[in-house]
């Protein structure tokens, strides 16, 4: 029997989550439950929890019941993967901790464990934040005599029984999150990424729930590897019936070598518990919202050229360009790729990180001049992290290409290769560039691309895997920004939402979840990117009415609906916007500045299908005053009229106005004469709802709700 005395029991609370550790028996941390709040606890109650869960012994099994750790041990016959994997030259490769007594707090706990023998000690920490978010993190230190190589250093988090579905996200370019469910069976369903970046097809999120959970209920619990390099989620059950989420960085071979006395940081592993998605959604939402890196500033309207001009950068189509966006409310001008030396297509110059004076020949100072008279802010394109073979830097400096061996590079992609960024001379040279840049103009932020995947990404002599090192330095160099302009902003950008995750959301203020536009794939996109990421740190465009990614046409209702549910801006040849179009651009934006608060303080709703042609989205105001709904048709329905909609998260027994303030279409009988809509409970708009108003495919109406009592 285990010892389980009050001592060796902590219990982290918040509002709505409970986590319950054991520490007895000396051995690493035990994660006895993690879910629902459990509320007050005395010592009896939590030594009925923790002998309640002890397992009895298998046939055929071990003859004392198994321990899952949070940094499961092989040494402790677990049987599904270990937290640990490595050796020092063979030996030492199924280390068994021995735990020091905790470092307790009210919401964190650092547990210390040592194998004298294996010449190697752990350090675990859990942290629980005040809103019921949970972090685990592991650091492994070298106290042996000779070199330890980590292969892999992966945390686990227990599941319970009920839980036997799983839910994460697939994608690919322009496609980015796809939501795809499978059973949770005996086995492993491991999401691994190879790519150097966090993936266009990266899980996100790694969910497992009661079958059937959605976005308002049902039980689920997700988690996610806060690092932008090579990653790896798991969930596992194993023939006992013990079933966990997992996950930490992959680690390619001898990427970590840790010499006697060095250590090494694995990145957080956050584990999310809520009722439903959107109690997941807010978790995290609230977390980031609470980062230091987090934007305190209203969102600006914001155009990007790209799409207006692609490379031909022409000084006098870009001053008209800025001009036409005063006029229609943007608020920040960002110029795209094709401004530095060389830069004409994509087959070159790539590190050349100066303004190209054949075509700029007075520098950006016109342009930024004009924008800045304009009273927009100026943002500038830039992807420090890639070199272009046809560049001066690589003609100069060939060894600051990442490649796997001597003599070779990796296979193009984009016509560009990786610099290596953990060489200092590099790291040094972009970072003085980019230094440079930002003191000469007044440039508000950086659009931070990543185009390509770490292929063969080695470093050093001889070649040596360098991911993780190249992630490592990736945040050295934006943190090194931040820190010499502390006003700077960075969007992640990296062929659209390949790098989103919490690592690289610790130092930036947008992320761009995608280079399609079009807003019938933008309605996935954007659902499932916030899933993770809260809308003010969304960027939504409005893109031409032809998308360039899709072909397909839309009317700018649409467009502008769903570009409103996050960062707002627009990607667009406003040049070839007539006066409708324009005229109704500035409603929008109008629009976007009056609810601006609300959508990036708010608490996101979404609905469950009550028919798969409709998709509703809504934000709530954190008194629940007030709330802005978008009901997207996203398709055609195979009934005539789908119903009605319904609400939830308002008071139940407040009174509120719903009434429509955007978009087209047939009016139900609802939005009156006058167009003021009706007056309903809390109660009724969550349980009765209101018809949904005739609609086209691919349309979006949106509606005010505000509290009258």
């Amino acid at each position: 029997m285990r010892n389980q005395s009050p001592a060796s029991l902590v219990h982290l609370r918040s509002a709505t989550v409970s986590v319950v550790v054991d520490l007895g028996d000396g051995r690493l941390p035990e994660i006895v439950h993690w879910g629902a709040a459990l509320g007050d606890l005395d010592d009896e109650a939590l030594a009925a929890l923790a002998l309640g869960a002890v397992r009895d012994i298998a046939p055929n099994g071990p003859d004392r019941p198994v321990r899952l750790a949070v940094l499961p041990e092989a040494g402790e016959a677990w049987l599904g993967r270990p937290g640990i994997s490595g050796s020092r030259a063979g030996a030492d490769w199924s280390p068994r901790f021995t735990a020091e007594p905790a470092e307790v707090t009210e919401r964190s706990l650092r547990v210390r464990g040592t194998d004298e023998a294996a010449g190697l000690t752990v350090l675990v920490e859990l942290e629980l934040d005040a809103e019921g978010l949970l972090r685990v993190r592991a650091t492994l230190t070298n106290t042996g005599d000779d070199d330890y190589q980590l292969d892999d250093l992966s945390l686990a988090l227990p599941l319970p029984a009920r839980a036997r579905e799983l839910l994460d996200l697939a994608g690919r370019w322009g496609m980015e999150r796809t939501p795809q469910r499978t059973p949770l069976n005996v086995g492993s369903w491991v999401r691994e990424n190879r790519r150097g970046r966090t993936g266009a097809d990266a899980p996100l999120v790694l969910n497992a729930g009661v079958p059937g959970f959605g976005f308002a209920a049902g039980e689920v619990w997700g988690v996610h590897v806060a690092h932008s390099g090579n990653q790896r989620h798991y969930a596992e059950r194993v023939a006992t019936g013990d079933q966990v989420l997992g996950g930490g960085e992959l680690l390619l071979p001898g990427e970590i070598v840790l010499p006697p006395g060095a250590r090494h940081t694995g990145p957080w592993l956050y584990g999310a518990y809520g009722d439903g998605l959107d109690a997941q959604a807010a978790l995290f939402h609230q977390h980031l919202r609470a980062l230091p890196a987090h934007p305190r500033s209203p969102r600006p309207v914001t155009l990007n050229v790209w799409e207006a001009v692609y490379f031909s950068h022409d000084l006098d189509v870009l001053t008209e360009l800025a001009d036409i966006a005063a006029a229609v409310g943007v608020e920040r001008y960002v110029l795209d790729d094709g401004w530095f030396h060389g830069r004409r297509d994509d087959h070159s110059g790539l590190g050349d990180w100066t303004v190209d004076r054949k075509i700029w020949p007075r520098g950006l100072h016109p342009l930024i001049g004009h924008v800045r008279s304009l009273g927009m802010e100026f943002g500038l394109w830039v992807e420090p992290e890639m070199i272009s073979p046809d560049s001066d830097l690589a003609r100069a400096h060939p060894e600051w290409i990442m490649s796997g061996g001597e003599g070779r590079l990796p296979v193009p992609s984009r016509h560009q290769q990786v610099l290596d960024l953990t060489h200092p001379d590099a790291f040094a040279h972009v970072l003085d560039r980019l230094t440079a840049l930002l003191t000469e103009y007044d440039i508000a932020a950086l659009k931070w691309d990543h185009n390509r995947d770490l292929v063969e990404a080695g470093r050093g002599r001889p070649r040596r895997p360098g991911v993780h090192a190249q992630t490592l330095a990736a945040y050295r160099l934006m943190d090194e920004l931040h820190r010499r302009f502390p006003d700077l902003e960075i969007e992640s950008c990296s062929s659209g939402g390949s790098r989103i995750d919490l690592g690289v959301l610790e130092r930036t203020q947008r992320v761009w979840p995608s280079d399609c536009s079009d807003p019938l794939d933008r309605q996935r996109i954007n659902r499932w990117t916030s899933q993770l990421v809260p809308l003010e740190l969304l960027g939504t465009h409005i893109a031409s009415a032809r998308s360039h990614t899709t072909g397909r046409t839309h009317d700018l209702s649409f467009r502008a609906a769903t570009a409103l549910f996050g960062h707002m801006g627009v990607e667009w040849d406003l040049r070839q916007a007539d006066e409708a179009e324009r005229a109704g651009l500035r409603d929008w934006f109008a629009l976007y500045r009056t609810h601006r608060e609300l959508l990036h303080t708010g608490r996101l709703v979404r609905e469950d299908p009550f028919d798969d042609s409709h998709q509703l989205t809504g934000v709530v105001a954190p008194d629940r005053s007030r709330a802005l709904l978008c009901l997207a048709v996203t398709g055609r329905s195979d009934v005539a009229r789908p119903g009605r909609f319904t609400f939830r998260a308002l008071e139940p027994r407040r009174r509120y106005r719903i009434r429509p303030v955007a978009g087209g279409g047939a009016r139900p009988a609802w939005y009156g004469a006058d167009g003021q809509g009706v007056v309903l409970t809390g109660a009724a708009l969550a349980h009765v709802g209101l018809q949904c108003p005739p609609s086209d495919p691919e349309q979006a109406q949106l509606f005010e709700v505000t509290a009258v009592t």
